[in-house]
């Protein structure tokens, strides 16, 4: 038997050999039950030596591709074809090319140029040269919940202890933990609504009441639950701001009903019209409202980090039912964001971002009524990080968004949010990661390819 080798000059020699002897029984260019060249044999023939065929054979052996016959050699395996996987030829794939983002108009993203990148990695650093060895408290470092309750109270009216804290990997993995402990029961959550929440109740399977939303926010829900997600400062999607009559009333149907009403006030740092409603968690304190916050708005999305409040009646229960539980946030990342809270860094962050978004949102709104003119119409743009812009009836939502990103621009559709009924005539515009100088342009260009499918 005379076999071939071509050597690639990259890899032992070895290896070389061993995959294209391989290929070779794959392919059954070598026959089941045929006898390979001895080793002294084949190593003469490629000119290599004979441990270089022996670590070959070796390994074509432990793989089962070949076995050995004591004095007699090397034999090809039986080989069983079914149970080979179809080659693919990565040259002939075709790939869908995808269309290079320019703007970023994409929803929940912040302007990572403004981030005092200098500063914190100059705590960061300090933090690595500290005692981080050891596992932190299940329900977060001290220090950052301490941090929490100071700016809680400061900023949000809202007084609570450092035991009722509960620090996580983001507002999903915390919503998931209250789904485990309250068990199989009711839920709601707002129509539209945040549809990673949605989700985290679809896999729990839990009974879901989605509450149609009106003018107000989050309507009171007609069927019995135990807990109701509401966004309240800036209702997600749509972007409302719900008043205080409303906020008022959802209290009373949760005292009254004995729920909770779950309050995610996921970007309420950022309003921009009117003075500031103070949120559920501060009207009851902390009774009825379970409230969760983010750092994911006002530091970076990539921190990975929230935290819950829970009633002073739930701590208990809830510290017992995940007693045996470790963190899953790192420790130096929470000691981290507590230094930098402590230093004022974080509160004069906030106040930077507030005045740098309010810009982008006055020039994205100027732009949007230059560019597009009366027959779009922008909704939800009294707080939060994106606008909602209602399109005319010849402009469909895939539509819309589909050209947009043809020409390098990327929005968020609306009708995702919906579980019911969903519309088909909005785009979500976020304006966090988008640079100022940016806007204009992007709308600009944006227009034009609405515009030309108008004219087609």
């Amino acid at each position: 038997m005379e076999i071939s080798i071509i050597f690639s000059h990259k890899q032992p020699k070895y290896l070389d050999i061993y995959e294209q002897l391989k290929n070779m029984i794959v392919n059954q260019t070598l026959i089941t039950e045929e006898k390979l060249p001895s080793k002294r044999s084949l190593a003469k023939d490629l000119n290599v030596s004979i441990h270089t065929i022996k670590e070959a054979y070796e390994q074509l052996a432990s793989e089962g591709y070949i076995y050995s016959v004591e004095r007699s050699g090397y034999y090809i395996s039986p080989y069983d074809l079914e149970w080979e996987l179809p080659s693919v030829n990565e040259e002939n794939k075709i790939l869908k090319p995808v269309p290079q983002v320019i703007y970023n108009f994409k929803n929940g993203q912040v302007d990572q140029q403004y981030f005092p990148l200098k500063e914190w990695l100059k705590i960061y650093k300090s933090q690595l040269l500290s005692d981080i060895v050891p596992n932190g408290p299940w329900q977060g470092e001290l220090a950052l919940r301490e941090q929490i309750v100071q700016y809680i109270k400061k900023s949000k009216g809202v007084t609570c202890g450092v035991d009722q804290i509960f620090v996580y990997s983001g507002t999903q993995h915390q919503l998931n933990e209250m789904c485990r402990f309250l068990g199989n029961v009711p839920v709601a959550i707002e129509e539209p609504g945040f549809r990673r929440a949605t989700s985290i109740f679809q896999q729990n399977q839990l009974n879901v009441q989605y509450v149609p939303i009106d003018a107000k926010g989050a309507t009171i829900p007609k069927q019995p639950c135990q807990y109701y997600y509401i966004t309240p400062a800036h209702q997600f999607p749509l972007g409302g701001v719900m008043p205080i009559e409303r906020r008022i009333d959802l209290l009373k149907w949760a005292s009254v009903n004995g729920a909770y009403l779950i309050e995610d006030d996921y970007d309420s740092e950022f309003r921009y019209k009117g003075s500031p409603i103070p949120p559920l968690a501060q009207i009851d304190q902390l009774q009825r409202v379970i409230y969760f916050g983010t750092f994911s708005k006002t530091l970076m999305p990539s921190v990975r980090m929230s935290y819950m409040i829970l009633p002073k009646t739930l701590v208990e229960s809830f510290n017992t039912f995940y007693g045996d539980q470790k963190t899953t946030v790192s420790k130096i990342d929470q000691l981290v964001i507590a230094e930098f809270m402590k230093s004022g860094l974080y509160t004069k962050h906030i106040a930077k971002m507030r005045t740098l978004y309010r810009k982008k949102r006055l020039k994205l709104i100027e732009s949007l009524q230059a560019y597009l003119g009366s027959n779009y119409e922008i909704i939800g743009d009294a707080a939060g990080l994106h606008i909602v812009l209602k399109l005319p009836e010849s402009l469909k939502e895939t539509t819309a968004i589909k050209l947009a990103l043809d020409a390098g621009i990327a929005l968020d559709p609306i009708s995702t949010s919906y579980q019911l009924s969903a519309i088909d005539n909005c785009v979500m515009i976020g304006y966090g990661a988008i640079s100022y100088d940016e806007i204009e342009e992007a709308v600009s260009l944006l227009s034009t390819q609405w515009k030309n499918h108008h004219q087609c």
